[in-house]
């Protein structure tokens, strides 16, 4: 009689009512029953002919939180299941192409004389920019992977580096305030330098390519306490957003018009971009805010150059390109993460802790906390679901991006992490540290899946190529490597 019962519960329960919903719990279609020993490439099979995709989509599947790996039957509690109940199995389709994590170095390349402080990709993928303390800016040909040109005229060290959004500029800035910007084409400087922050210039961020197809504005934080707005066809600053009480150590312009900058005085403030108006002035952190990020920065950075897209397209010469076809690309892209036009960004401290923020919302939506000491850098994934933080504690932590819940650490450097960069498809981690290391991480297994050492001393700056085709790090050790698969 018992078998008989148990026979009796086990054939009812070997099926299962679920439905799909997406990450903002919309529902893909009626309850279907499941077997509940069904797979997760058999639910992934489910999913792509409910959607009808042309092409098979990879898709992570969540069930109260808990990742499917194996079968629905492994991943939830049979004891608890109610036959009546309704099972939301959460999607989320990934990036179709997949991005390798880098093993080699396939080249070291001396130049600089001094410490390479920063280092960037351009948004096509074509070009790569390093800033040094030797006052330099140096372009590097990414087919021969030599040195191309070298930019003098800086009278200090070069802090930061920034593209255009259309890849046909590069914008430089060093400890004595000044902006230059040149051509990567000639290697030549492109009009007169920007002056005018009286202290040097932590952060610079070009106005996004779907609200000027021209590229003409810059923005820059200074540790004057400043930020300024700079036209770079004529020369000279057209803003001055002065309202900060100590350094502004980052800026970034997005999407809808806004300026976001971060400063030692504890606050992030929110500007209108068109006029310098203070929109909001956000607070909570206890002690310097170090870095912030957007959750549209790597559609902002990418802009027309869709890594997804057809080579020919995305690095057809954008300059003679239809840039009124580009600019609405750039600003399809952005309306997908952003459709409502509000921002979420998130930002680091020296308090040991993140704060995440909406732009349309006074107060925090969380306080992140686990880090034992500075946080110095935080990115997006660019598939905004994740969120990447790198301490002087050794460790990267990964956060949900909607609500900040912490996920994981990623443990194994011996020194200060300084630094994280997200390949495209947001698969893997790279950072680099004190250690003079730098090392890949793999989100799916979060464990560490490639470890690049190579440097002779600390690594201050890493960037993955858009394309997901290289990576680029530099530091104080005065080389820039370049690493592939």
């Amino acid at each position: 009689m018992e078998t008989m019962e148990e026979d009796e519960i086990n054939s009812v329960t070997r099926t299962v009512q679920a439905r799909f919903v997406s990450d903002a719990g919309e529902e893909a279609g009626p309850p279907v029953t499941l077997p509940i020993e069904l797979e997760k490439d058999q639910l992934e099979q489910i999913c792509n002919a409910l959607f009808k995709n042309e092409e098979p989509t990879p898709y992570l599947f969540f069930v109260e939180e808990k990742e499917i790996k194996e079968s629905i039957e492994k991943t939830i509690d049979l004891k608890k299941l109610n036959i009546e109940d309704v099972l939301d199995i959460v999607y989320q389709p990934q990036a179709v192409f997949r991005v390798r994590p880098v093993t080699r170095c396939t080249s070291t390349m001396p130049g600089h004389a001094e410490a390479v402080i920063s280092l960037a990709f351009s948004p096509n993928s074509m070009h790569l920019a390093s800033g040094s303390g030797d006052k330099t800016l140096r372009l590097w040909d990414l087919n021969t992977e030599t040195p191309h040109y070298t930019c003098t005229g800086h009278r200090q060290w070069v802090m930061c580096v920034a593209w255009s959004p259309d890849s046909l500029k590069i914008a430089s800035a060093c400890k004595a305030g000044e902006i230059r910007i040149w051509s990567p084409d000639t290697g030549k400087q492109l009009g007169r330098p920007l002056v005018g922050h009286k202290k040097w210039i932590s952060s610079l961020s070009w106005e996004p390519y779907h609200r000027n197809a021209e590229c003409r504005f810059l923005a820059s934080a200074g540790n004057d306490n400043d930020a300024r707005i700079w036209d770079v066809v004529l020369g000279q600053c057209v803003k001055v957003i002065a309202g900060h009480t100590a350094a502004v150590t980052a800026v970034r312009w997005g999407g809808a018009g806004l300026l976001y900058t971060s400063s030692r005085d504890r606050t992030i403030k929110m500007w209108r971009a068109e006029d310098g108006v203070l929109c909001k002035t956000f607070t909570g952190h206890a002690h310097w805010v170090n870095n912030l990020a957007l959750n549209t920065d790597y559609v902002l950075r990418t802009g027309p150059f869709h890594p997804v897209m057809d080579k020919s397209q995305m690095y057809g010469g954008i300059d003679t390109a239809d840039k009124a076809a580009l600019q609405q690309m750039a600003l399809a892209r952005y309306e997908k993460v952003c459709p409502d036009g509000v921002e979420s960004l998130v930002s680091c401290s020296d308090d040991f802790t993140l704060y995440l923020w909406k732009a349309d919302q006074k107060n925090f939506i969380t306080r992140m906390t686990g880090h034992q000491n500075v946080v110095n850098d935080v990115k997006y994934s660019p598939d905004v679901k994740l969120i990447a933080s790198a301490s002087f504690d050794k460790s990267i932590r990964l956060w949900n991006a909607s609500d900040g819940r912490f996920i994981c650490a990623l443990r194994g450097h011996v020194q200060a992490v300084y630094t994280v960069a997200w390949s495209a498809d947001s698969r893997l981690v790279l950072s680099g540290s004190r250690d003079s290391t730098l090392k890949v991480w793999s989100v799916k297994e979060r464990k560490l899946a490639q470890e690049l050492p190579g440097h002779g001393d600390e690594v201050y700056g890493v960037d993955w190529a858009p394309d997901g085709s290289r990576v680029a790090s530099g530091g104080k050790d005065k080389v820039l490597k370049l690493w592939a698969y």
